[in-house]
């Protein structure tokens, strides 16, 4: 595409260089900037263009363009706003998709920009008005009407009755009190999201201080409130039942045409299916699908012809019943999920090296020019940061093999060392902000058989069940193991072959050579991670011949030959892939087929308790299913993430292994909150979404305490694991590192050829920024003597304040045994816990304000100490020590430390020998 500064309005210089929304208004034909505390403010007789700049976790900019076009607004302004943004979109590179906005019918995703609505006021710059003052709103009684599930479209009718009725919400804004008045056949979620509404209302045009009150339609006037409503429109009288209105009927169905664009007028092409060898790269064409219309643009177009286009897209739009139709922009290259979707067939690659290239020589024109071409071009990648698991590491694993329709546990020794001929399931639990947490998991080896992975499906929805539902449940594929899962297994070892009873006998029935693992065998096995938070070591067939290291770049032919010729490979490392962009969706699946909406710029608020949600990481999806939603749909949880994944809607090509996490309301794990800025008390309410609404409208969020969770059983057996079990040691929360003694691959295969005995601790490498309790050793029957072989191995890694010094080998043997029982007995422990927090509660404020208190050395303050100190508070050790050795110990400060949960201060206290 050609470019020259003429074609460039000077509006749009440095646009688009940093994520955030720009808003230009049309003046006298020209693009005028908006001031940002004028955003999500329009007037009905002006057109509006918007920019929507998203920076990407690869780095990249994303740009969407809008231009909203008021009610009243004159053709010519809207005119130059359709032109202005194709104008904008060669000034960012030509990449851009670009949205018409109708005032009344915008797009969801536009609407997403200024949640939770827009109420265009009257006026327009061409009639010389310019802003509407909040005091003469506020002496107006105003009825609005709220359309929505999702985004709420906000429309301001006569205050009148006649416009009342049993379908909608309406919002009566008088001085002195809101009410929204709750139409019989409107939907919960429609209710809650106009409540968001009321909420704007109030901020914006009373000050935050007005009265609100919900009047549901029927009441009559047994309700004071309803009365009050009533009284306003003259007394209560029933409605009369509205005809269907066009907005409520159903968009008929459009068979899609494709028409070029020649010399400005559009040509249709008569075509059975659609292909996009259809489409041209030095031509521009519609793709008129009725409620939208679709404009593509070739890479080897002119600016002039994608005017022309856009142009020939607006005529189609002056034709009865097409004014509320949506025109959306898209160039080659870069074709929105929907526009590719209208294609019986799409290449799922593209490339997208021209159009890079053209944005650098746009770039490279305007720097020429002296203006500033900060941001047109492609911007750095993110820190390449190692991908975090966002759970606390430090809590109990349990895991069983699938044996035909049972499950048999394993011991801790083996918990870590899987067949890729067998399935598994795992329990994890691990402390949460106020009780325990759990994640009940499958996974299934790549030779394992189908009747063994359902068996293992329907025990593991047994043992969520036995928990109140209240477990995050995952299903695993071997390959496809989320960082969450290695992180929890800490050092992972696959075998090849298996020893359950459904493999056996499926090798044996179908005379398949038996491939397990032997120790007397030779094996060899590819380690692979991303860090040592995530290693794994899998079997892998042997070559036959020597072996010889080889360096990357330096490799022999013989090398390439063996692994079937030279070609392409992954430089990023295995297990280090890039967490994708989330994408979050509503779902119904009432009838069967499952339904999706995406839902834009989301919220917690989003979430609604009657529904089920997905939200789609690419690497990994989870299955969000709200407290109240339908029951069948409940059940059906995981199969809903197995039918989104089969259909791959936003044509990502997700396999159909990817793994799914389901997630029930109430019991959401950090590593699904850390994509919201979450608000643990809104997902404690009770009630339904309009209800936890309303009540936060009137009250602000009360949190409601959660039920504390019993300890389950499984078939008589206590779920709490025994010693061969509990095998466990610190890992990596959001707040702290792991401290180890060796790497976990390195575990894994000294565990698998050397050592029968529980596994080892692992440690990180010494570079460690951060502060952090040291890991607790496994139980053994050598403890002892082991923990003292560990310490001393682990010397040479631990930072020194890490690693508490002992007058003697009994005070070791007792600080092991102290360690090994705060490992195995949570209960006993627990209850410890509870005491100490109790007694700390009644002297709130004093360990924040201890510089009344004696100093002593921590020598004589440990539990270990053969001078200790006395009468002292034995339950706040530290709080004796002086600032320097506090810090020296516990790596921070007494504020930050006493800042902590309560179960994290005894766990950093038991790591220095202070509880």
């Amino acid at each position: 595409m050609s470019v020259s500064m003429r074609d460039l309005d000077p509006a749009f210089q440095g646009a688009g260089q940093k994520a955030g929304i720009e808003i230009w208004r049309i003046e006298n034909f020209h693009p005028v900037a908006v001031p940002k505390s004028s955003h999500g403010k329009f007037f009905t007789g002006d057109s509006y263009i918007i920019l929507k700049t998203t920076a990407l976790k690869s780095g990249a900019l994303r740009h969407d363009i809008h231009y909203w076009l008021g009610k009243d607004t004159s053709q010519d302004e809207a005119g130059t706003a359709a032109i202005k943004t194709v104008e904008l979109d060669a000034a960012l590179g030509g990449r851009a998709v670009q949205y018409r906005e109708v005032q009344g019918h915008e797009t969801e995703k536009f609407l997403s920009y200024f949640k939770p609505c827009i109420i265009p006021q009257q006026g327009g710059v061409a009639s010389g008005f310019r802003h509407a003052e909040v005091n003469e709103h506020e002496h107006e009684t105003r009825l609005y009407v709220c359309k929505g599930k999702h985004v709420v479209h906000v429309k301001e009718v006569p205050f009148a009755r006649s416009s009342l009725n049993h379908d909608d919400i309406f919002i009566l804004d008088t001085k002195s009190k809101i009410f929204q008045f709750n139409g019989s056949n409107s939907s919960i979620q429609e209710r809650a999201k106009a409540l968001e509404v009321v909420q704007y209302i109030k901020d914006t045009y009373h000050d935050g201080k007005c009265e609100v009150a919900a009047v549901d339609d029927g009441k009559l006037m047994a309700n004071a409130e309803a009365g009050e409503f009533w009284g306003f429109f003259g007394g209560f009288a029933p409605l009369p039942r509205r005809a269907a209105s066009e907005d409520g009927k159903n968009a008929e169905v459009f068979s899609a045409k494709l028409l070029c664009v020649e010399n400005g007028q559009p040509v249709p092409i008569d075509a059975d299916t659609l292909t996009r060898e259809m489409l041209q790269t030095n031509k521009c064409y519609l793709l008129d699908c009725g409620i939208e219309v679709y404009v593509w643009m070739g890479r080897n177009t002119s600016l002039e012809e994608r005017k022309s286009a856009s142009t020939v897209a607006e005529d189609l739009l002056h034709e009865p019943d097409r004014p509320k139709a949506h025109v959306i922009r898209v160039i080659e290259g870069f074709e929105t999920v929907m526009f590719r979707s209208k294609f019986d067939t799409w290449p799922q690659t593209a490339n997208v090296t021209v159009s890079e290239d053209g944005r650098g020589k746009v770039a490279a024109l305007l720097k020429r020019q002296g203006l500033n071409v900060k941001g047109l071009v492609k911007t750095d990648s993110v820190k390449d940061d190692e991908p975090q698991p966002h759970i606390d590491c430090t809590g109990n694993l349990q895991v069983w093999r699938v044996n035909g329709q049972e499950k048999t546990p394993l011991s801790s020794s083996d918990q870590s060392k899987f067949y890729s001929g067998d399935c598994y399931i795992f329990q994890y639990s691990y402390p949460g902000e106020d009780r325990e947490e759990y994640l009940v998991g499958t996974w299934f080896g790549k030779k394992s058989v189908e009747e063994e992975r359902a068996a293992a499906i329907s025990l593991a929805k047994k043992m969520v069940e036995s928990l109140k539902s209240q477990a995050v449940q995952a299903r695993v594929y071997e390959g496809k193991e989320p960082i969450q899962f290695l992180s929890i297994f800490q050092s992972f070892i696959v075998y090849k072959g298996g020893v359950s009873s459904g493999y056996r006998n499926f090798i044996t029935e179908n005379d398949i050579a038996d491939e397990t693992y032997s120790e007397d065998g030779l094996a060899l096995f590819r380690v692979q991670g991303s860090g040592p938070d995530n290693m794994q070591a899998i079997q892998v067939d042997p070559p036959n011949v020597q072996s010889k290291p080889q360096k990357e770049g330096t490799e022999t032919e013989q090398f390439w030959d063996l692994l079937g010729g030279k070609s392409e490979y992954l430089s990023q490392k295995v297990g280090k892939e890039r967490e994708s962009d989330p994408h979050l969706f509503s779902c119904d699946f009432s009838k069967g087929d499952l339904k999706i909406t995406e839902i834009y710029s989301f919220t917690q608020d989003d979430l609604m308790t009657e529904d089920i949600f997905i939200l789609d990481c690419h690497s990994n999806i989870f299955v969000w299913v709200g407290q109240q939603a339908d029951s069948k749909s409940k059940l059906q949880a995981l199969s809903i993430g197995e039918k989104f994944l089969e259909h791959d809607f936003l044509l990502e090509k997700l396999s159909q292994e990817t793994p799914i996490f389901v997630v029930m309301e109430g019991s959401e794990p950090p590593f699904f909150t850390h994509f919201f800025t979450w608000d643990s008390a809104k997902s404690a309410m009770h009630g339904n979404s309009f209800q936890r609404k309303l009540t936060i409208l009137k009250n602000g969020v009360t949190l409601v305490d959660k039920p504390k969770r019993r300890i389950p059983t499984y078939g008589g057996r206590s779920s709490v694991p025994d010693k061969s079990q509990r095998s466990r040691s610190m890992s990596f929360s959001p707040d702290r590192v792991r401290v180890r003694g060796r790497s976990p691959a390195f575990n894994a295969l000294a565990a698998a050829f050397e050592n029968p005995n529980p596994r080892n601790l692992s440690t990180p490498p010494p570079a460690v920024t951060r502060l952090y309790p040291k890991s607790v050793t496994p139980d053994s029957a050598k403890v002892g003597s082991r923990s003292a072989a560990i310490a001393a191995l682990t010397a040479t890694f631990e930072p020194p304040s890490m690693t508490p010094s002992k007058s003697s080998k009994g005070s070791s043997e007792d600080k092991a045994k102290s360690e090994e029982n705060f490992n195995d007995r949570p209960t006993s422990v627990s209850s410890r816990i509870e005491s100490v927090t109790i007694q700390e509660d009644v002297k709130e404020g004093e360990a924040e304000d201890d510089e009344g208190l004696p100093v002593f050395p921590y020598e004589r303050l440990k539990t270990s100490s053969t001078d200790p100190v006395s009468e002292i508070d034995v339950t706040k050790r530290e709080a004796y020590l002086s600032s320097a050795e506090f810090r020296e110990k516990f790596g921070m400060t007494k504020d930050a430390f006493y800042k902590l949960p309560k179960w994290k201060q005894n766990k950093f206290k038991m790591a220095v020998d202070l509880f």
